[in-house]
């Protein structure tokens, strides 16, 4: 007991990597922080032998972590684009009609290389350009998407 009160700052180093190597375990961002905390508390070790103010700045520097750097960082780690999975991938991708569609018959579009039957609320033309509104079963309900010269949108063979 005696070392550990002429070595403040080595306690508080030991405590750091302690935590650290808990984080690594739990990936949480919570030890992390207050591993942080516990190296504010070594560097005032250095210049104060109180163990009370030692403290009281480790659990300033740790709580401040928590509550300001933790979030954000988290966002950015956990963060991103949503993955679509499955059929819902399509939705919101362009196609063009390979099958003639009617409001009271389903016809068949290509979208991302892959033919799909669909529906429509409206007559589609073959070569019409589509966007994909939702997926019904195995089914693309899409809608008129706009003029493929203005679009920019490549000839429905091209797709």
């Amino acid at each position: 007991m005696h070392w550990i009160g002429d070595h403040h700052w080595e306690v508080w180093l030991a405590v750091a990597i302690l935590l650290m190597i808990g984080e690594v375990s739990t990936l949480q961002l919570v030890m992390g922080m207050l591993s942080v905390g516990a190296l504010a508390g070594m560097l005032t070790a250095m210049v104060s032998d109180s163990w009370v103010v030692q403290g009281v700045v480790a659990a300033i520097v740790a709580v401040a972590m928590l509550a300001v750097v933790r979030p954000s960082l988290a966002r950015r780690l956990h963060g991103g684009p949503e993955l679509a999975l499955g059929n819902a991938r399509v939705i919101g991708m362009r196609g063009r009609v390979q099958e003639a569609i009617a409001p009271t018959r389903d016809g068949r579009v290509v979208v991302d290389g892959e033919v799909w039957s669909a529906s429509a609320d409206t007559a589609l033309p073959i070569g019409s350009l589509v966007e994909v509104v939702e997926i019904r079963g195995a089914t693309a309900h899409v809608r008129p998407a706009g003029d493929s010269v203005a679009d920019g949108f490549p000839s429905y063979k091209e797709i």
